[in-house]
């Protein structure tokens, strides 16, 4: 497909097309730009993928197969590297087990092979050995190709190592890791990055091969397709049972009663120079109690008992080197279950098992059984951390290894991938390690580094991690909204070096940062920089100010820095003033610290100014906002003044101003060649500027009056009257979004403007529109804001007063955008169904991917209220105010869990969830029992936990009282009203669900519940008892970082892929996914994403297996990684229902869709758009199973929905007629399937013209309708004119073929085949290659269609 020359792949740099000609599909990037233009749909000289410049790195080629890169005329201008990426076969021969083959690759290390080995079912017992090749050992951290002689067939053998002490407890550790393979408790408790998945429950085990054994044609027999009673339509209540379905396989089979550390450990100096390592306990399922030695030869049995030491051998001592064969010989049980055991835990989809990058926690779990567990209690009375023992120098360097991993060179695609794999890693573990420390620290286990000080004041130091609390210490935060401002501080900071850390300049160093909320207190964790506590932190700021701008210092090195970050980020270099009255030059907030390690690495850190203020929440005297934002009620008074735009936001605002920019400048520059041709040339230039810009004026006023908004209100401080009018004016009245043109925000934009601007004419023009957008250039686009403007303390220098009067004027520009465009847009986006929300989280996703912030939910929300078309956001509404009503609970639970002592600490949360759900109107806190409370209490007061007053003030909360509360946060916080005293007004007024609220405050505040059934409702006992609550997790954020090159791939597919380049795409996207696999191991929500695109794309190119194991292991991942019920779990299960369907595993789809309507129903409730395309899938399978009544009952439910939010005209609701119609035709009900026929066709009618094909095919479908009920009602006349003996014709009852049924699924599901000539495709490539280069002039408004093929999910990528 993709045009080749000689020799020169053709192909824009960075968009990485695949080329059918090389080898294995390899990928190859270039250099050399080629006039011939790639089938990528941009001429070949434009670069650009999806809005990003070309990559930084050009050259790359990545070759699957064994070949040289030929050096064509290319290889002078590129570095071409070539990966040597095949694979070859090995043999292994292990003690007592066959030799067997295995495939490797010669990038692999050697350890890559020992875990192998010690996952496999015959050789998992073994964890010390070495591998050896014709006698000699194999390093384990060698990569396979560097190793002499290992080729194709070459025997390794795996020869038994003496044990260490290290070795011994690896080895127990690993033992009782494959014993608890099975068990969920790890998942429910949220420990060591296992989280749970429920698909194999529903599909009986692996889809593969069950799709293989069942035979398709007798299975419409044997299904029951009866959903339960609770995912009917219609139906009230909401169990939370099903949400764990208990599986079958996770009632472990015991092997053991008793594995643990003996009590004789550790051996005694004369037993230690016999060998002996450790001693441990065990008891078997026989109830034999032994004793057994770990010595260096192997594990045997030993003669002690629970008082004597006899450490003597038993007889028979059993010595062998692995302790599983040591208990096979002792045990008959442990042989025969362990086998088991292992047989099924390598049954197990490897998705359920691999751990997760970040730990999910569940929010509900099942009554566990504690059980035993040596390396359990082991962990958590060591002060070390697991593994982490067993890296050399004890607790790790966690600064080095993150600035380490961010310095590793990243020239070409294999250094980088190593580079991004290596940071992510390091993130990974930090963030698991800064999660234990911190609650380590909540839970007082932590001795802090000033223990003098109040406990709100203490500051902590956990292995190698700076722990701080969230409350305003030392007045550091007074003018900025005190504790309110120390709790916000952390979040912003962690989203300054986020930003900083993707801009990823080199010689720039950012602290590790993690910021854990946990029992009701907010907990920063950051890396240490070397040497920054042996000194004061006066002298080692060289850049930045410590007093909040009260004295600033700035430092050469550091502006050189941060000036490469100042245009990605949009940060203007600015000069304030110090202490002495001397201009001080910045290039980001005052508050930005610059320290020098002693590493002699420069760190930036306090970034909470990264992003400019907001104004909207940020009064300030004598300033004047736009009258926009005015009449919507700003500036409101907010809790601190910390309160900044988001970075989404600043992208936005800027690519809008940039439209406006070029539409300014090619309006006046073709007036002025319209004035050149037709000579009026003597005419001075400025007058044609301000025609030109009444033009603009004119256009875009119409724009408001259309949005119902016109407003002059303009700044005064610029020369030109009409360009300021109108800059005010296009920007805050076009509430259109304009967000479609592929500007690249560090790219083109910013670069010198494209017209000629030699000559002084369109000089002016260029003038007249940098300064009309508010430019900070005059010869270029270029937009960037100063951080410090309205910081209280920071003074400017008097030359600066002009430019701080437009940065002012600018950020209030900013916030009436945010007002006026975003607000609207994210409306609009919801109304025509781009974007659905179902909870909280997803909504909260929706807002930031427009740069609103949370702290605008109630004016969204009376946006929505005032839209005309309300009722059809409803469902946008509601999940609005569900999410309104539980932050303001977490606001109240965080003060109020401050106050509580661990022992009551359940007691506590139990009381707060009643307080909050249950109609239960006189909830009564149960406090701890007497007798624990000791006499001796005052005593110990001196060393509680952080926080204080007294201890039992939550026991008097009351509901009447939380909700009052919860109604004033409401105001208070989010200007808006809630009229509400209690839980069922709220419940009544707004239509919402307490199962839906319990399961979003539970997963806001970390709280784990029992899971069973809750009686919410009853007045007569509270809902929740304090065995109830089972725990309390940390909520945790922390930095992502991301696979850059494997993203490119995914997007460059993405692109290929709406362009209707299927095959291409395909393969892109299949690289992609190699390289996420890379970056990010196995398991990640982007993974996630490219499996769901690559399953779609099998399943339209008929490879419907494919697509079935694809889109297997996207729920898998999506279950584990985003957790069992969040919305895009519930869509990967819709799209696993389609694929199933697709192969014939009826009874299996059916259950998936049931599985995703339950959740939807927790998640959401029945009233949401999402849910008419579950239950119109729901009832086309069910019809296609023949049963009927059910069927109907779904697309009835369907068909209301659709109507609702669609709109009782829209070709959605026609169809949801035909479906309908269809089922009646089937249950031969004429004149009911008539009618709704009737109803399709006349919206097609109206909608597409008679001429058009779905009303052609809906109007012959009524005729055939008309012609059986016709032939029934002849039949039937004729059976009551002639009685028995009536001569009756047959009639066609037609059960409906899967064939139909699958088309319709097709439709609806958004999946259109398009049948394309090869004379269609070239139209259609010169269409998008036209349409592509007038957006790149910035003239087309209108987005271009997409290809051929609809594809209706375009990944949200975070």
């Amino acid at each position: 497909m993709v045009s080749k020359t000689d020799d020169i792949p053709a192909s824009v740099p960075g968009c990485n097309p695949v080329m059918d000609g090389a080898e294995d599909g390899a990928l190859q990037a270039t250099g050399a730009s080629v006039k011939e233009p790639c089938g990528c749909a941009h001429g070949a000289d434009t670069a650009m993928v999806n809005g990003d410049a070309a990559l930084p790195e050009e050259g790359e080629l990545k070759q699957e197969g064994n070949c040289e890169a030929d050096g064509g005329e290319d290889s002078n201008e590129q570095e071409v590297i070539v990966i040597q990426d095949t694979g070859f076969t090995v043999k292994i021969q292990a003690p007592g087990t066959e030799p067997f083959d295995l495939q490797v690759s010669p990038q692999e290390m050697v350890q890559e092979i020992h875990q192998v080995l010690m996952d496999r079912e015959d050789t998992c017992h073994r964890t010390c050995f070495s591998l050896q090749l014709d006698g000699n050992v194999l390093d384990n951290f060698a990569e396979l190709k560097s190793i002499e002689g290992l080729q194709e067939g070459s025997l390794l053998k795996v020869v038994e190592e003496p044990y260490t002490v290290r070795e011994a407890r690896i080895h127990v550790r690993h033992i009782r890791d494959l014993l608890k393979s099975l068990d969920p408790s790890d998942a429910y408790n949220g420990v060591d990055c296992n989280s749970l998945s429920f698909l194999s429950i529903f599909t009986d085990g692996d889809l593969g091969d069950s799709g293989k054994r069942k035979k398709k044609g007798t299975e419409l027999e044997q299904i029951d397709c009866t959903p339960p009673e609770h995912i009917l339509p219609g139906s009230k209540e909401r169990p939370l049972v099903p949400l764990q379905p208990q599986n079958k396989d996770w009632k472990p089979m015991q092997c053991l009663k008793v594995l643990t550390m003996s009590g004789w450990n550790p051996p005694p100096g004369n037993r230690k120079m016999h060998g002996d390592l450790m001693y441990l306990y065990i008891v078997t399922v026989e109830e034999r109690h032994v004793s057994v030695t770990a010595s260096t030869r192997g594990f045997y049995l030993n003669q002690s008992t629970t008082y004597t030491f006899n450490p003597k051998p038993a007889n028979p001592s059993f010595l062998s080197h692995s302790l599983v064969e040591l208990l096979s010989q002792i045990s008959p049980a442990f042989k025969k279950n362990f086998t088991s055991l292992q047989k099924k835990r390598v049954q197990r989809h490897p998705f359920e098992r691999i751990a997760t990058p970040f730990q999910v926690y569940s929010w509900t779990a099942p009554q566990v059984d504690h059980a035993m567990d040596c390396v359990r209690a082991e962990d958590a009375y060591t002060s070390r951390l697991g593994y982490e023992e067993h890296i050399p120098g004890q607790t790790r360097d966690w600064n080095e290894e993150l600035q380490t991993t961010r310095e590793l060179p990243r020239k070409n695609l294999p250094e980088r991938l190593l580079r991004e794999r290596a940071i992510f890693k390091v993130h990974s573990d930090f963030a698991a390690a800064a999660t234990r420390g911190a609650m380590a620290v909540i839970d007082g286990n932590v001795m802090a580094i000033n223990p003098g000080e109040e406990t709100r004041m203490q500051m902590f130091i956990w292995n190698n991690i700076f722990f701080s609390l969230g409350f305003d210490v030392r007045d550091h935060y007074r003018e900025l909204g005190g504790d309110a401002a120390a709790h916000a501080a952390p979040t912003n900071d962690l989203n300054g070096v986020r930003a900083y850390g993707a801009v990823d300049v080199e010689g720039l160093y950012t602290l590790g940062t993690v910021v854990v909320d946990y029992r009701g207190y907010r907990v920063t964790a950051q890396s240490i920089i070397p040497g920054i506590l042996e000194r004061e932190q006066e002298q080692s700021v060289i850049y930045g100010s410590i007093d909040f701008g009260k004295t600033v210092v700035s430092h050469g090195k550091y502006l050189e820095l941060l000036d490469k970050t100042s245009r990605p980020l949009k940060v203007q270099r600015h000069k304030v003033l110090n202490e002495k009255e001397e201009s001080v030059e910045l290039c980001s907030s005052v508050e930005c610290k610059g320290i020098i390690g002693n590493d002699g690495r420069h760190y930036i850190l306090d970034l909470l100014r990264t992003f400019p203020p907001d104004l909207n929440f940020l009064p300030v005297d004598g300033e004047e906002l736009s009258a926009e934002s005015q009449r919507q009620g700003y500036p409101r008074q907010h809790r601190h003044r910390l309160a900044c735009l988001r970075q989404e936001l600043i992208e936005a605002f800027v690519e809008h101003r940039y439209l406006l920019f070029m539409k300014m400048a090619a309006l006046q520059l073709m007036q002025q060649k319209a004035n050149k041709d037709s000579n009026k040339t003597d005419m001075p230039a400025i007058s044609e500027t301000s025609e030109a810009q009444a033009d603009v004026s004119v256009d875009a006023t119409q724009t408001a009056a259309a949005e119902g908004a016109t407003d002059n209100n303009g700044p005064t401080e610029n020369s030109n009257p009409t360009t300021s009018q109108i800059s005010t004016e296009s920007e805050e009245n076009s509430s259109k979004p304009t967000t479609n043109g592929p500007v690249d925000p560090a790219g083109t934009r910013n670069n010198e403007c494209k017209s000629p601007l030699e000559d002084p004419k369109s000089r002016e023009v260029v003038l007249n529109a940098c300064k009309a957008v508010g430019s900070i250039s005059n010869t270029s686009f270029d937009i960037r804001f100063n951080p410090d403007i309205f910081s209280p303390g920071v003074r400017f220098p008097e030359d600066a007063v002009e430019d701080v009067q437009k940065q002012k004027q600018l950020l209030k520009d900013a916030a009436a955008f945010l007002v006026t465009c975003q607000v609207p847009s994210l409306v609009k986006d919801c109304l025509d169904h781009s974007t659905l929300p179902m909870d909280g989280a997803t909504l909260t996703e929706a807002l930031h991917q427009r740069g609103i912030n949370v702290r605008y939910l109630g004016t969204v929300l009376e946006f929505v209220d005032k839209t005309p078309a309300k009722a059809q956001l409803e469902h946008f509404y509601r999940i609005g105010i569900i999410e309104l009503i539980t932050r303001c609970a977490k606001h109240i639970f965080r003060t109020y869990l401050q106050g509580v002592e661990l022992s009551a600490l359940s007691a506590a949360v139990s009381h707060f969830l009643n307080c909050f759900l249950s109609s239960f109107p006189d909830a009564v806190a149960h406090l701890p029992p007497d007798e624990l409370v000791s006499r001796r209490k005052n005593r110990k007061r001196r060393n509680r936990v952080p926080g204080s007053g007294d201890n039992t003030a939550w026991a008097s909360l009351t509901p009447s009282e939380l909700w009052k509360n919860i109604a004033a946060e409401a105001q208070s916080y989010y200007h808006f009203k809630i009229h509400c005293e209690s839980v069922d007004q709220v419940v009544e007024k707004y239509g919402l669900q307490k199962i839906t609220l319990l399961r979003e405050i539970s997963v806001k505040t970390g709280i784990q519940i029992l899971l069973k059934e809750y009686n919410f409702d009853s007045r007569h006992k509270p809902a929740f008892t304090e065995e109830d609550i089972l725990n309390i997790f940390p909520v945790v954020k922390h930095v992502n970082p991301k696979a850059s090159d494997a993203f490119h791939f995914f997007q460059s597919g993405q692109a290929k892929v709406q362009q209707g380049f299927l095959k291409e795409g395909c393969e892109l996207i299949n690289e992609a996914l190699n390289l996420f696999n890379n970056v990010y191991g196995a398991m990640h929500v982007e993974i996630c994403a490219c499996l769901r695109l690559l399953a779609r794309l099998n399943y339209i190119m008929g490879d419907h297996p494919e697509a079935l194991s694809n889109q297997q292991k996207a729920v898998l991942m999506s279950e584990r990684v985003l957790g069992i019920e969040h919305p895009n779990t519930i869509q990967e299960y819709m799209h696993l229902a389609l694929y199933c369907f697709a192969n014939g595993q009826l009874s299996t789809a059916l259950k998936l869709l049931y599985r995703a309507r339950y959740l939807m129903l927790m998640v959401c409730g029945e009233d949401h758009p999402e849910m008419a395309l579950i239950d119109s899938n729901i009832g086309l399978v069910l019809h296609g199973v023949m049963e009927y009544d059910l069927s109907l009952r779904f697309l009835e439910n369907a068909l209301t929905i659709n109507t609702k939010y669609h709109g009782a005209r829209s070709l959605k609701v026609a169809l949801s007629h035909h479906l309908v119609a269809r089922v009646y035709e089937s249950k031969a009900e004429f004149r009911s399937a008539l009618q709704h026929e009737k109803e399709g066709y006349t919206i097609y009618k109206n909608q597409m013209g008679e001429a058009h094909e779905k009303t052609k095919e809906s109007s012959e479908y009524l005729k055939y309708l008309t012609q059986q009920a016709v032939a029934l009602q002849r039949t039937m006349n004729e059976i009551y004119k002639n009685g028995s003996n009536a001569s009756i014709m047959p009639l066609k009852f037609t059960a409906p073929s899967m064939a139909s049924i699958l088309e319709q699924l097709n439709i609806i599901n958004g999946i259109i085949f398009i049948p394309l000539s090869q004379k269609d495709l070239e139209n259609l490539k010169a269409e998008v290659q036209r349409r592509q280069q007038l957006q790149e002039l910035g003239k087309s408004e209108e987005p271009a269609e997409d290809g051929p093929l609809e594809l209706e999910d375009k990944i949200p990528v975070d």
